[in-house]
């Protein structure tokens, strides 16, 4: 995943996607570098449009928090119904007996 973060940042600062400059960014964050991986990312992205790419890429992560959001009255909500339930049953059981 490191390679593909190093591209993008890469890319971002537009800086070339090639090898040495792969190796430099992977280096510098730490990380062991890998030659075959560096060599088969710079080959894999030769004819990708990165821009578009990114454009294309799903944004499910920045959805999950509002559906979270969204969903809490509704839990708030049936955290009341038992309560509501159970005073009605009360209230049966007293004309009953």
């Amino acid at each position: 995943m490191e390679y593909v973060y190093a591209a993008l940042l890469l890319h971002k600062l537009d800086k070339e996607v090639n090898e040495a400059n792969l190796t430099s960014v992977v280096k510098a964050s730490g990380a062991e570098v890998n030659e075959a991986q560096v060599k088969s990312l710079v080959a894999a992205l030769a004819d990708v449009n990165i821009d578009e790419a990114v454009k294309a890429a799903p944004v499910a992560v920045a959805a999950a928090p509002a559906a979270a959001v969204a969903d809490a009255p509704a839990k708030e909500e049936k955290k009341e119904e038992p309560k509501n339930e159970e005073a009605a049953m009360e209230g049966l059981s007293s004309l009953f007996g």
